[in-house]
């Protein structure tokens, strides 16, 4: 198995999710703005969306596939099926609990997390409440999802849970088109979305889970050693992964006092992060996490070592001029996306500020996708959980230091720099516990990255001096085209200075047994 071909096909999976996602997005953006609903929708589907990478992608996978790939290593099929039919009964119990308490206890949720909604009339407070009862049965949805995801991550059909996501995406984008004048208040329509993309992501992948004969009655067993060692790892876990999410519920909170509009100008910023954070950060994590934690369990720490170089070496070269070209394409990719009817120019000034400001923690964010796992690999928990209560920590400080002068900015750029501070600790402490021994060398190779992304950035600023029309005065399909013209000349500048200074794809080929 080639794992560059597999992160290829991955990242395609997941790229077509992404592209839908911002077609969502300019929809969503042009029916309602930036205001008031917009905001409370956004505080009601942060909270799920935060538990989503508690339970499913973040904390519990971490758990449970260095388990599962143990099983699958050193156990017969069948003791595999039986463990696997443990997990999900407790995760069903557990999340069933969790989900009742959020729909009885949704005022309070909401008060917790916005404070600042409850000012004014409290329209936005009164809002929030509803849509969050709407969507809170999503995290049981997506969760379940994230599971059935996880199997099929661990054998091998990496595809079929990265296009997943593109059902939610449709669900927003049908329900936003079709169903908008048929609910009181229209934002409500897309509730019910979240709603009903879940139920799309979870029925999709059960055709695969029966095809590897795991699609099984749940069995709930609080005796189960192995299960009760996954729910124990999720712990720690939670707080590891969770900590840009745990961050922007934080902000959330403080933008909730600024001016209406900040939290939804932070959304959309925070959406456009999404195309590299999930088309590369997520894949690479995905397809990691089971290799090293196969190479852990065999105690093999030559391979690890050298399968963690060939990951930081591709997030590197990726993500590096994804981060640059999101800070210095802010503006032409807001007015492109999104500034259309009720988002206005100020609207997307705001947002091109934010995003601006959330490019800079771009690369440290996804880096944390790439290291924790290699401590999760080792079924090592608790050092990515201490880092991260650190990290969250300095976040919040850099929260308080920043957002009485740069309001909405200043809270994208903390997070940021919360994610430096988490990327960092755990690189250091990979090299001081011996666990990662980098076998590349390191300073020549940045050296000419370095070159190339200067190469590039200094062709996108030149080139934005000389674009034909003012992005405020074209219509959509024109600014799409010259949108695309700057990415294209982005990619040819980067590229062609990358072949120059010697890079080929071959050097970036890594097979693995699967």
């Amino acid at each position: 198995m080639n794992l560059l071909t597999v992160l290829a096909k991955v990242s395609s999976m997941t790229m077509i999710s992404r592209v839908l996602g911002f077609v969502r997005d300019a929809i969503v953006a042009r029916i309602f703005g930036a205001g008031m609903a917009m905001d409370a929708f956004v505080v009601a589907f942060r909270l799920p969306n935060l538990l989503r990478r508690i339970f499913a992608e973040g904390a519990f996978s971490q758990a449970f596939v260095p388990i599962l790939a143990d099983y699958k290593q050193n156990q017969s099929h069948e003791n595999t099926q039986i463990f696997t039919q443990h997990v999900v009964g407790m995760l069903i119990f557990a999340l069933l609990i969790v989900t009742a308490l959020g729909i009885i206890a949704a005022p309070f949720i909401i008060w917790a997390t916005a404070a600042g909604f409850t000012q004014g009339d409290g329209t936005r407070f009164e809002l929030a409440v509803h849509l969050l009862r709407v969507v809170f049965p999503y995290i049981l949805l997506i969760s379940l999802s994230s599971f059935v995801g996880s199997i099929l991550n661990t054998y091998g059909k990496f595809s079929i849970p990265a296009f997943t996501p593109t059902f939610l995406n449709i669900s927003f984008i049908v329900f936003a088109v079709f169903f908008v004048p048929y609910f009181n208040p229209p934002i409500m329509a897309l509730g019910w979305a979240v709603f009903v993309g879940g139920i799309l992501q979870l029925a999709f992948q059960l055709p695969w889970l029966f095809k590897l004969g795991f699609l099984k009655m749940p069995k709930l067993s609080f005796k189960d050693p192995a299960v009760n060692k996954v729910m124990k790892q999720m712990i720690p876990s939670m707080i590891g992964s969770s900590v840009a999410q745990i961050s922007l519920v934080i902000n959330t909170m403080f933008a909730s006092f600024l001016a209406a509009g900040s939290v939804s100008w932070m959304y959309y910023a925070d959406r456009l992060m999404e195309l590299p954070s999930g088309v590369i950060g997520a894949a690479l994590g995905t397809i990691l996490l089971p290799s090293l934690s196969k190479h852990a369990a065999a105690n093999n720490m030559t391979e690890y070592s050298a399968l963690l170089d060939w990951g930081i070496k591709l997030c590197l070269l990726l993500i590096l001029p994804a981060a640059v070209g999101l800070a210095v394409l802010a503006y032409p990719l807001v007015a492109t996306l999104f500034m259309y009817h009720r988002f206005t120019i100020h609207d997307a000034h705001m947002t091109q500020y934010a995003l601006m400001a959330y490019s800079i923690g771009l690369l440290p964010m996804i880096m944390v996708r790439i290291l924790a796992p290699a401590f999760y690999a080792k079924k090592d928990v608790k050092t990515p959980m201490h880092i991260a209560i650190i990290s969250l920590a300095g976040t919040q400080l850099f929260n308080l230091l920043l957002v009485w002068q740069l309001k909405h900015v200043g809270l994208a750029l903390a997070i940021g720099l919360g994610a430096m501070i988490n990327m960092s600790s755990l690189l250091y402490l990979l090299h001081k516990k011996n666990i990662y021994q980098s076998k590349v060398n390191w300073h020549i190779f940045l050296i000419k990255l370095m070159i190339a992304l200067a190469v590039m950035t200094g062709g996108l600023v030149m080139a934005q001096q000389f674009t034909p029309w003012q992005w405020e005065t074209i219509s959509g399909v024109w600014r799409c085209v010259q949108l695309a013209g700057l990415i294209g000349l982005a990619m040819i500048l980067y590229f062609a200075a990358l072949a120059v200074l010697g890079f080929r794809p071959r050097d970036f080929k890594r097979s693995e047994i699967n």
